[in-house]
């Protein structure tokens, strides 16, 4: 009875690290280092940025599991959360954000440099605080600015390799900061109720669908613009030229699609549910796959 117990609770304290949002995040830094290093990278800057990077996602989020709770409980998205659920304590949250954020900031400082372990606790305190404590719950925009923090694996993963940033570093940070209001504006389309109920006044609670499917195929075509800046700018073969068209060609006609069903058919949030959800799909397909073929790109002629 006891070990079960023990391992419930060790269940809920891994949960409110969001592994999942974690699991996405290293998906854009391991193939950065592959880039950063034009190739297999060394083994302390793999091990720093797989775990030190981990760390801080994990203790940023675990942080916005904690001040969340409140809204999480009323949500029904997020209210089996553990900590809006009562099964972990505020306290024992921010003991463990706290202790993540940590063994990230040494990690990463140990194993390859301090400007890498700074990153790390500047994407801790943006989403923790910029984010989660100051845009979230005050302006529609907040998943723009907030979502800056999730572009922060990129750097980190640079920084750990190469001990500054350049200008392709710049660049994939761009292509994540666009990407992520078209990634998560179809998602608050669905959970648009759950947002207004909790008071959060994410893009979909404030403007028409017609607004939000339009910002949303703004977005998408810059970030394919990103995209392919980076064909030079970095410079990438040919195997990431071709891809990179081909999927932003596929992500842009999606974004569109939805814009021009929004404006021809006067479609309301209800009737675009099943198509704004396809988007969001979508788009972790095409980070993964656009990520893939730049960790691979440096192994091509």
């Amino acid at each position: 009875m006891k070990s079960e117990v023990v391992r419930e609770k060790i269940s809920a304290h891994f949960w409110i690290t969001k592994p999942r949002i974690v699991e996405l995040l290293l998906a854009t830094a391991i193939p950065t280092l592959f880039l950063a290093s034009n190739g297999l990278p060394d083994l302390m800057p793999t091990i720093a940025v797989l775990v030190g990077g981990s760390a801080a996602a994990a203790s940023a989020n675990t942080y916005n599991s904690v001040y969340d709770r409140d809204i999480d409980a009323v949500m029904h998205r997020t209210g089996s959360r553990p900590v809006a659920a009562g099964v972990v304590s505020a306290r024992s949250g921010l003991v463990q954000a706290t202790i993540l954020g940590i063994i990230s900031f040494l990690v990463l400082g140990i194993l390859t440099n301090w400007f890498a372990a700074l990153l790390g606790v500047l994407a801790i305190v943006m989403y923790a605080v910029g984010y989660t404590m100051i845009l979230k719950r005050n302006t529609p925009q907040n998943i723009v600015w907030g979502g800056a923090a999730g572009c922060m694996p990129v750097l980190i993963a640079w920084a750990a390799v190469q001990g500054s940033l350049t200008w392709t570093a710049g660049v994939l940070f761009l292509i994540v900061f666009f990407w992520t209001p078209a990634h998560y504006w179809p998602l608050a389309m669905k959970y648009r109720d759950d947002y207004a109920q909790a008071g959060v006044p994410m893009l979909p609670v404030v403007a028409p669908a017609l607004t939000v499917t339009r910002d949303i195929a703004i977005y998408a075509i810059v970030m394919v613009g990103f995209s392919l800046i980076l064909i030079p700018v970095a410079p990438m073969g040919w195997a990431f030229s071709i891809g990179a068209l081909v999927l932003g060609l596929w992500f842009v006609w999606s974004a569109i699609s939805l814009w021009r069903r929004t404006r021809n058919e006067n479609a309301d949030y209800a009737d675009l549910e099943k198509p704004a959800m396809r988007i969001f799909h979508g788009s972790i397909t095409y980070l993964a796959l656009l990520f893939l073929l730049i960790g691979i790109d440096p192994f091509l002629p």
